[in-house]
């Protein structure tokens, strides 16, 4: 599953994502979602989330486990 779609993303899941900073390298960041911060069902570059460490980025990829 890739992060476009809000619906397949809650708060808990372990996501990867990419940091505006890393979005020219493309560089993810592994965390677990505290809050959703796209309201649109669906985005192209991924659903911006906030992790529990505070960062805040676009879901690239989205755990297994």
């Amino acid at each position: 599953m890739d992060g476009t779609r809000r619906y397949d993303i809650k708060p808990g899941l372990h996501v990867s994502i990419v940091l505006k900073k890393d979005q020219r390298t493309g560089k993810l960041t592994d965390g677990v979602v505290k809050d959703i911060l796209t309201n649109s069902p669906t985005h192209p570059h991924g659903i911006k989330v906030r992790l529990e460490s505070g960062e805040v980025g676009r879901v690239k990829k989205i755990s297994d486990g």
